[in-house]
């Protein structure tokens, strides 16, 4: 499967990313499995977390094909190989680092970096991204996003990232979101698995509410 179907696989299920920075590796089945059970199906160590690699493994190995796994905050292309060797099939960076972006496009891995400027979204394409992240959103507006959308190609998801509330998402859709990173309204560090699964179905009912 390539990595544009293997993204829109996940996303058709749920357009909803669990970014879970801080999750130790000793929590990170347990909050991975609540964030399934509230019916998201994409989740993010970033690598700034404690001993993400690991983590990563673990939610790998226990989720296998039902969600799409990988690492975020990734800002060097020697952490692909790593991300991709502990299991993991998704990057995700804060920036539009084209060395990052051609390193997972090399590795048939899902790309998702972020981006603000047209300029680097369109840097990001030429280097093989799946996805644009904007990001932080709560620098911009939907008004930009959709803007923005009259001149990025139609099929490219962009996802949007930072200030997502479950009550905020129906601006962002109707101007042309494909999805939304979820980080610290879902998932903070020692936050237990039980919070977490209330707080992802206050987003996936956010949703279906729209």
């Amino acid at each position: 499967m390539t990595p544009d179907a293997l993204l829109r696989r996940y996303l058709d299920e749920c357009p909803l990313i669990a970014i879970v920075r801080g999750v130790t590796p000793d929590e990170a089945v347990a909050v991975g499995e609540a964030v399934e059970q509230a019916g998201i199906r994409i989740i993010e160590v970033p690598l700034n977390s404690p001993d993400p690699l690991t983590s990563i493994g673990r939610l790998c190995v226990r989720f296998g094909d039902r969600m799409l796994v990988g690492g975020g905050t990734v800002l060097h292309p020697a952490k692909v190989a790593e991300i991709a060797t502990a299991g993991g099939r998704l990057i995700v960076s804060p920036n539009t680092n084209v060395a990052v972006i051609s390193a997972a496009s090399d590795a048939g891995l899902v790309s998702c970096p972020g981006y603000f400027t047209p300029s680097e979204a369109f840097a990001a394409i030429a280097a093989g991204a799946t996805a644009l992240k904007l990001f932080p959103a709560e620098g911009g507006s939907p008004a930009v996003l959709k803007a923005q959308r009259a001149v990025l190609p139609k099929d490219l998801p962009v996802i949007v990232v930072g200030g997502v509330a479950p009550d905020n998402m129906a601006p962002w859709i109707d101007a042309g979101a494909n999805g939304f990173g979820l980080g610290s309204g879902l998932y903070k560090p020692d936050q237990s698995a039980a919070e977490t699964l209330d707080r992802a179905r206050a987003y996936v009912a956010g949703l279906a509410a729209r």
